[in-house]
């Protein structure tokens, strides 16, 4: 049969109008029982069935898919396999018998309809068509499709496609390099049957999946970052603002190579294909249709001021609940780690945040957008890259783009808005632009921010103008010897912030040495520039634009804390120009350095602590054993000998500020500091929670204030830097944005980390990662269809139950439990036996109303009996047993089988495990517990004792798994229980309780429900000592408030995704308390600790100088502050977290 009309372009020709006429003919010939059969235009692609006269008109609208050549969806026999009755398969006629092929399939069809809904299939013949469908785009779904129907060898169930996604996902999944993939295909092919199709490399393999991908464009930039080569500059040769040429190679044969490269990757397809995508689709609407609000709770952004305030300014915006709002965040980082090449490349990520919260932060929704070159970080003329970003996001809130929902299965008109910037502090100043460090360091208090000049550094006090106007402490001198009349700072809005910056608005950017960095007035505008993001029209009525990052403040105070506290050589504030300080400010006296002859003493603060002391706090911190997943392993970087802790990530001092600090230090600080600093950890305790109260929050910004004026009655002035003022600010920004886990670096770092892994070519570092970020985006897409294997979406992770449960299953038998390591084959006593059947009888839900019914026909036999539960105990278990037995052989509804397999009793044969997986958490026996670095034997149960409600605390000594009929299981914990009565065994202090673990009790009765514990750790009391611990409870970083998990069935929830989080986070904190009238601090020395001796003090008598009247832009940008070279640090790109590592 002649097919060449297939690729005429012109579709009005006699020949092409007779070979459709042939091929409705051919269909109906070998279709005769079919009313509508698979349409091969270019639009339906064989996906879409239509009828007779609905394929005749597409065909002469759209054309057919120049790929389709044999017409084995519409009857004609494969010529390529015919003697083996093999065709080639459409990506709707392939076996549905094999997963992988059905999985080909929907992303095919998701692909197909979210790249040509846009164009209408029935159109008049009569009408021009040639441009109703792009080309290119075309052209790439037709290679795919080929790809999907080619099959892996003749014979094959799988496809070619199938086989490479699933390949490049195990290479991915499991960090091959590229050399090692070459190979695993070489091998893979030389062992296939002839014929095979599969690629024979990784450049290969990378061409066919790129098709997925939504690519990425270059655009050259100027080598000082002057302009960009785009738009109206796009053919130019040279900077149009400095002149220097494009290229770095300009040779005779043509070779050019520019001096830098932005790479580029469109957002708005991407966002696109979230809606495209029957996976992702729905939770795109998830803000909105599916979150429960409470007024009170802000649990995510979407319960935020911020975003309700956006919808009453754009109430057509917030109309449709698929207008999507983004976050953008940036930070530089080196590609190359910490070798001495000094490089920094940024990456722009934007996040969209209509997602749920198991999605919303995960880093296969982050979308990398630019990737702006290095050697030299952007700085302020980062507004040059983002350009076309803004031009973008401009785009897409003006004019939108049409855009194809799979749920609703139309098409609706998209537009996006970006809510806030995340980012680090410096970050903070290059993307807002305004001045991160000197006087004015403070974005939020901006011109009022209260600065002090010291010897060599700028400190940032005067807190006591954000109490009350008639708080005490107001009128007290003992902070900088004046009395506080200022009120706090008033925060200017979008439209006074524009005011400020008219002066700046015809700024020049580059790093030409002809661009002349103008100076300026101290007093003057405290912004550099007018950012790039006030160019999106909505971007001035935002409450809030920049974030300030907790994660890097609770480092720096973290850092500052230990490093005075341990007298850390480089990192304490209590040096000997800050003793001098106080000097020069005529305050704490009892502190100033003393001379004595030659020499001067030092006289020991309140908060010194003497050698001794720092040796048991190391040691303390040492010896502490955390529970799986809750943070590293924090004593490699105790260093006793030379009384340090060194090395600490972000995420350590997050863990140490929150949980380690107050516990450590209150055997070892008098009461006035050590509040203050429990404070200060109560504080981020509570904003760190995952789900934040308004009314708590309230308080909150009361409790900081007080607590940093605490603060500066202890500490020297050295000790506030701009990083610890602006812990002031985080209760405001969490109140306007919502909780911090959407806000804040951990997750964005954790990414940084992930590009910088994949620099395989350290020439071209940008080039690398733009190359791996494309392949992985392809494949993270592929992956949320793949079934039946690992994949980035799905992982068996260690800690996942995948439990699947049929219907009326009791609850006792459908907990997520999984018992774990070899198994110990055991027979239980008869005293065991009927201990362990009466508590699974007893803890039963759905048996409480045949308890009840029991201990009625107990009461009626016996109305004077006194010890109902006793007797209870004895019968029920045989009582229930004859009842089931009666009603299993009367055939009755109301005996189920469970409930027949419950009565009967469990198996006296037991097998007892060393570990289980409970709902996701992780328990071991104490024995197995105590050869490793992890604890995770620590348990918690409430229950009764003597008619009162209380917790009992144990540790796990067996894990015992019960055998009923049917193939049901019950598993209980065996464990050893503190006894908490005798001779006063717990002590709660403030925030801590303290139990001794030397007494036990309930030795008879040590079994539990594994379902019914909550896991605890336990850590030395540094206060009561000896064999007194702490209680810590363990809030797991895999689980959400249920209410938002309320309008979820288990097939849109994966609970993978809910694992991704890391950082460690309270779930909630529903009261504050804090004392807000403090009295004055008590002793500010020691007068038992003998004074240090310096042999030497440079400059006693020296005052600090001011500095000059004006500051040039240039010298400011390279000023050095102290804080901000501590604030940047490759190691806190990696969170490492601490799994289950034997001390052998």
């Amino acid at each position: 049969m002649d097919k060449s009309w297939i690729n005429l372009n012109d579709r009005r020709l006699r020949q092409y109008k007779d070979g459709v006429t042939a091929f409705i003919k051919f269909a109906r010939e070998n279709n005769p029982q079919k009313e509508k059969i698979r349409c091969p235009c270019r639009y339906c692609a064989n996906i879409f069935s239509q009828t007779y006269g609905d394929v005749e008109n597409h065909l002469l609208i759209n054309g057919m898919q120049t790929s389709y050549i044999e017409w084995t969806c519409h009857g004609e026999t494969s010529q390529a396999f015919s003697d083996a009755d093999l065709g080639r398969r459409d990506v709707n006629d392939l076996n549905n018998s094999n997963e992988g092929v059905d999985e080909i399939q929907e992303i095919l069809e998701d692909i197909h309809r979210g790249t040509f809904m846009n164009s209408s299939p029935n159109k008049s013949p009569d009408e021009e068509c040639d441009n109703i469908i792009d080309k290119d785009e075309t052209d790439i779904f037709d290679r795919l499709l080929k790809d999907a129907q080619r099959d892996l060898y003749p014979g094959s169930e799988l496809s070619m496609l199938s086989a490479l996604v699933k390949l490049l996902h195990i290479k991915v999944l499991n960090r091959w390099t590229n050399k090692s993939f070459n190979m695993i295909l070489e091998f893979i092919k030389s062992i296939l049957p002839k014929g095979e199709t599969l690629p024979s490399s990784y450049y290969e393999s990378r061409k066919i999946l790129s098709d997925l991908g939504l690519g990425c464009e270059k655009i050259h930039a100027c080598k000082n970052d002057c302009a960009l080569f785009w738009k109206d500059n796009e053919d130019k040769e040279e900077c149009p603002e400095c002149m220097e040429s494009r290229w770095k190679v300009n040779d005779v044969k043509g070779k050019k190579i520019p001096h830098k490269i932005l790479r580029y990757f469109p957002i708005t397809s991407r966002l696109q294909r979230l809606f495209m995508s029957r996976k992702t689709a729905h939770e795109m609407r998830w803000h909105k249709e599916n979150h429960f609000v409470d007024e009170n709770l802000l649990r995510h952004p979407v319960d935020s001021k911020v975003w309700k305030d956006f919808d009453i300014s754009f109430p057509w915006f917030a109309e449709d609940s698929r207008n999507v709002r983004l976050a953008l965040a940036s930070d530089g980082f080196n590609p190359f780690g910490n070798m001495s090449t000094s490089y920094s490349m940024w990456p722009v990520i934007l996040i969209p945040y209509n997602l749920p919260p198991w999605n919303c932060m995960s880093s296969e929704f982050m979308f990398m957008t630019l990737l702006i070159p290095g050697p030299v970080a952007p700085g302020k003329e980062i507004d040059v890259y983002l350009k076309p970003l803004i031009e973008e996001l401009k785009d897409l809130w003006v004019n939108g783009i049409k855009t194809y929902d799979s749920v609703s299965k139309n098409t609706f008109q998209m537009h996006a808005a970006l809510l806030w910037t995340i980012n680090d502090f410096p970050a903070y100043g290059i993307l807002s632009g305004h001045k991160v460090h000197g006087y004015k360091a403070c974005p939020i208090c901006d011109n009022e921010t209260t600065s002090q000049y010291l010897r060599n550094k700028i400190c940032y006090m005067g807190h006591r103008r954000f109490l009350p106007k008639e708080h005490k402490w107001r009128k007290s001198r003992k902070f900088n010897g004046k009395h506080e009349v200022r009120v706090r700072p008033q925060i200017l809005s979008g439209d006074e912030i524009l005011l400020e910056m008219e002066s700046l608005k015809d700024l020049k950017f580059g790093k030409h040495p002809s661009c002349k960095k103008r100076k300026r007035n101290l007093h003057e505008s405290t912004w550099t520039k007018k950012s790039v993001f006030f160019e999106l029209p909505y971007w001035r009525s935002l409450t809030l634009r920049h974030n300030l990052d907790v994660m890097h403040i609770e480092k720096n105070i973290c850092d500052n804390i230990l490093g005075t506290l341990l007298n850390i050589e480089g990192k304490t504030k209590d040096t000997e120009k800050a003793r001098l300080d106080l000097q020069d400010m005529g305050i704490r006296h009892e502190l100033h350095l003393q001379k004595q002859g030659e020499k001067y003493l030092k006289p020991p603060a309140s908060y010194t602590l003497t050698p001794k002391e720092i040796e048991g706090f190391l040691n303390f911190v040492r010896s502490i054993k955390f529970p799986d997943g809750y943070a590293a392993n924090i004593s490699r970087s105790v260093h006793i000998r030379n009384g340090k802790l060194m090395g600490l990530k972000s995420h350590d001092c997050h863990v140490l500020l929150q949980r380690i600090l107050p516990l450590g230090l209150r055997g070892y600080l008098n009461k006035d500091v050590h509040n203050a600093i429990s404070d200060l950890s109560r504080f981020f305790r509570i904003l760190c929670a995952k789900t934040l109260r308004l009314d708590v929050l309230e308080k909150l910004e009361d409790m900081i204030v007080n607590t940093i004026c605490q603060f500066e009655m202890i500490f020297p002035p050295a000790f506030f830097d701009i990083m610890v003022h602006l812990a002031v600010h985080l209760p405001r920004e969490a109140r306007l944005a919502g909780p911090v886990q959407y806000r804040w670096m951990y997750p964005i770092e954790r990414n940084l980390s992930v590009h910088k892994g994949n620099v395989r070519n350290k020439a071209r570092p940008e080039g690398s990662i733009a190359e791996a970020y494309v392949v992985n985006e392809a494949l993270t897409f592929c992956s949320r269809y793949l079934r039946g294997m690992n994949s980035k979406n799905n992982q068996d992770e260690e800690y996942n139950d995948d439990v699947h449960l049929h219907e009326n299953q009791l609850s006792i038998f459908s907990r997520r439990i999984h018992p774990f390591g070899q198994p110990h084959f055991t027979t239980l006593s008869w005293s065991e036996y009927n201990l362990v059947r009466w508590y699974v009888l007893n803890n039963c839900e759905e048996l409480k109303p045949y308890l009840s019914e029991h201990e009625n026909e107990l009461r009626k036999e016996d109305s004077f009996i006194q010890d109902v539960a006793t007797k209870q105990k004895d019968q029920f278990p045989l009582w229930f047993e004859q009842r089931m037995k009666s009603l299993n052989l009367h055939k009755s509804l109301e005996g189920n089988e469970d409930l027949y397999s419950l009565a009967m009793g469990p198996d006296i044969r037991v097998n007892v495990y060393s570990g289980c997986i409970v709902n996701g958490v992780k328990f071991l026996v104490n024995e197995r517990d105590i050869r490793r670095v992890t604890q995770n034997s620590g348990v918690s149960v409430q229950g009764s004792h003597r008619d009162e409600s209380i917790d009992f605390y144990g540790v796990l000594t067996d894990v015992v798994d019960l055998s009923y009929i049917d193939g049901n299981h019950v598993v209980l914990f065996k464990c050893k229980w503190f006894d908490l009565e005798h001779k006063k065994p717990i002590v709660i202090d403030d925030d801590f309780t303290s139990i001794n673990m030397s007494k036990t009790w309930y030795d008879n009765d040590p079994y539990v429900l594994a379902g019914q514990v909550t896991q605890v750790f336990y850590v030395q009391d540094t206060k009561l000592r000896g064999d007194w611990h702490v209680v810590q409870k363990v809030q797991h970083r895999h689980l959400f408030d249920p209410t938002l998990l309320n309008y979820l069935n288990e097939n849109q929830l994966n609970t993978d995704q809910l694992t991704e989080n890391i950082t460690y986070q309270e779930d909630e904190q529903n009261d504050i308390n804090f004392q807000d009238d403090f009295g004055e601090i008590g002793l500010l020395h020691r007068e038992d600790v003998e004074p240090q001796i310096l042999e030497s003090v440079q400059n006693v008598h020296l005052q600090p100088t001011q500095t000059t009247d004006f500051l040039c832009d240039e010298d400011e940008e390279e000023e050095y502050d102290a804080t901000l070279a501590e604030y940047f640090s490759e190691d806190d790109v990696d969170v490492h977290i601490n799994i289950d590592i034997d001390k052998d």
